[in-house]
């Protein structure tokens, strides 16, 4: 028997479908045998991780038991047929074996996880159709869906495959499971900000954007304790448009224990998913949180402002006005030094206006550095939300627009003809020197009326000025890291 089922491993791992069916014709009690003695990895296995589907179906028919057989590790032919994503050969184990789809391995996982975290479309999109919602809703030991397994491992067209193969309100319920620890595929996308993801997600009918999971964290909750990324502004628009909340906004705050009151889950497997309906705002959100998300918005101004500025001062300095240029020119026709001479590749105004390009750079300068300050300050995960922070970032922007503005008339000046060429030269100048006057007032006026604020500020916080009621009662309603972020 020994004999017979090693020449009959040798054919199948060679692909060759006559040398299997003649040793299995020679005889025909040969795959039973193999199956009455548990040997681990049988000719089925072979066939399907190796990907022959006329093997693999010649197998089936004489000893469909096979396609339920497992391996030292657990896995059946299905697993492994899944994880090699042979589509084909998926179809033909689960007609042999529909409950071969739930079987799971040692790692606790059925072959639609394996399928899933390996990225295979069609195997996952085969056994979804075969079984329906009920495939999709398979979950390991920590009750993780291949939704869930999918996200974490970044395979976003499985995801697609997996929900579109499912039909009608199981797509909610599939996209809202929870695994153990309360998280929804959603929570996974955002935590690995998967943008492509989260916007599929999001536009399926009845996913629930506010489900708390067991720390009790939103999906919003979840970006906002992230580490700061470019991508989080995309990312909390998105939520946001479709009535994200964090879970101090759906939750009532109880100072006495100082803990936020959420409801118990169970620590085993979700049965059904948890939904949470929050789809509308809270009626009795206090003005004071209205002050905690200006800030948060003004800080996505800043941001957008910053890298934009950060841009225009970048592209300044590699195109000066006026250009570079474009060839040496360091000796005369006659091969004598000249007096003045320029290597290609360097400013032509830096040539010709030495003043006014040491100025040009030197303002340039200033405004990309004072940009890449500010975004460097919102990315660096310090508590910009905190008012002293926001007002740093306000100086630093009206530094980097001031430079900004500077540089823009410098150029406009060098690109125009001198007065001894052109009449609007002397025009040109007297608009410039008004507009910057008119620049500086603006300036001046935001900053006093900036300073008046602080100074409002901590007369009220010492004392001297009693605070109004209104905002005393607002500050009482606010959550105490909202009274962080209004503070200084």
């Amino acid at each position: 028997m020994a004999m017979e089922s090693q020449k009959l491993m040798e054919a199948v791992q060679n692909g060759d479908v006559s040398a299997a069916v003649d040793l299995l014709d020679q005889d025909p009690l040969l795959l039973d045998r193999i199956i009455v003695l548990g040997v681990s990895d049988t000719p089925l296995h072979a066939a399907s991780v190796l990907g022959h589907a006329d093997l693999v179906r010649e197998l089936l028919r004489r000893a469909p038991r096979l396609a339920s057989e497992q391996d030292s590790r657990g896995n059946s032919p299905l697993h492994l047929a899944a994880g090699k994503g042979h589509g084909e050969i998926v179809g033909e184990l689960l007609s042999a074996d529909p409950a071969a789809a739930s079987a799971w391995n040692l790692d606790g996982r059925a072959p639609i996880h394996v399928a899933a975290i390996k990225g295979r479309v069609d195997a996952v999109g085969r056994m979804v159709g075969a079984g329906g919602a009920g495939a999709a809703r398979e979950v390991t030991d920590r009750g993780e869906t291949a939704l869930h397994l999918a996200v974490a491992n970044g395979k976003t067209e499985v995801v697609r495959a997996a929900v579109g193969a499912v039909g009608g309100s199981d797509r909610a319920e599939l996209v809202n499971w929870k695994d153990c620890d309360g998280n929804s595929v959603l929570h996974i996308a955002v935590a690995k900000k998967q943008i492509e993801t989260i916007k599929f997600l999001l536009a399926i009918p009845g996913v629930t954007v506010n489900l708390i999971n067991k720390i009790g964290s939103t999906p919003l909750d979840v970006l906002k304790q992230s580490p700061r990324d470019l991508q989080d502004m995309e990312i909390e628009d998105s939520l946001l448009n479709e009535g994200a909340l964090r879970s101090k906004s759906i939750y009532p705050f109880d100072r006495d224990s100082e803990q936020i009151q959420l409801p118990q889950l169970s620590r085993e497997a979700p049965t059904s998913p948890l939904l949470v309906s929050e789809k509308s705002p809270s009626k009795n959100k206090p003005p004071a949180r209205k002050r905690a998300n200006e800030i948060s918005q003004h800080r996505s101004s800043l941001m957008v402002v910053a890298s934009l500025i950060a841009t225009v001062a970048f592209q300044a300095a590699i195109t000066p006005p006026g250009g570079v240029w474009q060839s040496d020119y360091t000796v005369d026709e006659n091969g004598n030094p000249v007096k003045e001479p320029h290597n290609a590749g360097t400013s032509i105004m830096a040539h010709n206006q030495r003043k006014e390009y040491g100025l040009f750079f030197i303002f340039n300068t200033l405004a990309f550095l004072s940009s890449l300050s500010i975004i460097l300050l919102l990315v660096s995960g310090l508590p910009i939300k905190r008012r002293r922070w926001m007002w740093v970032q306000m100086v630093t922007m009206w530094i980097a627009m001031t430079a900004q503005v500077i540089t823009y008339f410098i150029a406009l000046r060098h690109m125009t003809l001198d007065k001894s060429e052109s009449d609007v030269f002397p025009v040109l100048k007297d608009v410039t020197e008004v507009a910057v006057l008119a620049w500086f007032c603006l300036m001046g006026v935001v900053f006093v009326g900036n300073l008046g604020r602080v100074c409002l500020y901590y007369l009220r916080k010492k004392g001297y000025i009693k605070k109004k009621k209104k905002r005393a009662e607002e500050a009482r309603a606010l959550p105490a890291d909202a009274d962080e972020e209004e503070g200084l």
